[in-house]
């Protein structure tokens, strides 16, 4: 594999937990977001991560054969949590105040995972580059 292709790989990488991570962020905000129905209640949302292919590559994001990047981003459909509090100015007909479905700890662990992963590509990322200079350098002798 050449060095370049590191560096794309990498760099693709490091985008997808880019989005991973603010998703995370996104998500944490908006924890104690309340709705009066289930339906409209704020659902975390999760990247869905893919290969890139030969076939997939596409030059103008600077992706390479052998990357990853975000398919596309879904909502988490576990439930929503209801709270009975009727005085609650979002309360429905029942009395009930739905919740959104996010587990801030799992969000932690999440943001974490996404930064322990973007710190391994930027040390794939050194390695290649001191791969490199060292390469140049054993050519200038």
């Amino acid at each position: 594999m050449s060095l370049d292709r590191i560096f794309g790989v990498a760099g693709g990488a490091m985008d997808a937990q880019v989005i991973r991570m603010n998703l995370a962020v996104s998500n944490i905000a908006n924890a104690e977001v309340t709705e009066s129905s289930s339906e409209a209640a704020y659902k975390a949302k999760r990247p869905v991560f893919e290969s890139i292919l030969a076939n997939e590559v596409d030059a103008r994001r600077g992706e390479t054969q052998g990357g990853v990047r975000v398919k596309q981003i879904v909502e988490d459909q576990s439930t929503t949590p209801a709270t009975y509090d009727p005085g609650h100015p979002k309360a429905n007909e029942e009395g009930f105040v739905y919740l959104s479905n996010v587990n801030p700890m799992n969000e932690l662990v999440e943001m974490t995972a996404a930064a322990r992963s973007f710190e391994s590509n930027i040390e794939a990322m050194n390695t290649a580059k001191q791969l490199m200079m060292r390469t140049v350098e054993l050519l200038k002798k």
